[in-house]
């Protein structure tokens, strides 16, 4: 739950950076649409554009929303749950989930084994592989696959340095 909460603080200040780069000022708008957003620096630029006064770097504003996507689920319906096989025993945890650069998740770290903490291996998984459904308004997510296969199959670490995660060594 911790890690949950880290990961939703950690999105949360990404974003603030972008509004309070906004509220800070440097900039001020025209009130036509064909003006653009005229900088300190003396630099034109289109609306909607806006450029970190410490790098230099232009950007798009943060596209706020008005209504939710459909179709779409919440990554804690996924992140910190048990997977099972497909005669319902518990095969795993999801630990982590890996996007791509358009924000697509491409696959999911399931860790295996272990007891407190300890003999646990970590395995990559498509993510197209973990089939969720609901039962009793809870998330439930299974995957064609056994324990001993995921025990089995290549294991990854996080390597802290790097911020992401690299095949582990072998002991």
């Amino acid at each position: 739950m911790l890690k949950a909460i880290m990961f939703a603080a950690a999105l949360t200040t990404a974003g603030a950076g972008v509004v309070y780069a906004q509220a800070t000022g440097g900039s001020t708008m025209g009130t036509g649409s064909e003006r653009g957003t005229t900088m300190e620096r003396g630099t034109t630029m289109e609306r909607g554009t806006t450029m970190d006064r410490t790098t230099g770097k232009t950007g798009s504003m943060a596209q706020m929303m008005t209504t939710l996507p459909q179709h779409t689920t919440a990554v804690s319906n996924w992140y910190d749950q048990n997977v099972y096989d497909q005669q319902d025993n518990k095969i795993g945890e999801i630990k982590d989930m890996l996007l791509d650069q358009q924000g697509k998740v491409q696959a999911v770290i399931v860790s295996v084994g272990g007891f407190l903490g300890m003999g646990e291996k970590d395995v990559a998984v498509a993510f197209d592989a973990v089939q969720p459904t609901q039962r009793e308004n809870k998330w439930w997510l299974t995957m064609n696959a056994n324990k001993d296969q995921l025990r089995t199959a290549p294991g990854f670490r996080f390597d802290r340095s790097k911020q992401a995660w690299t095949v582990a060594s072998r002991d």
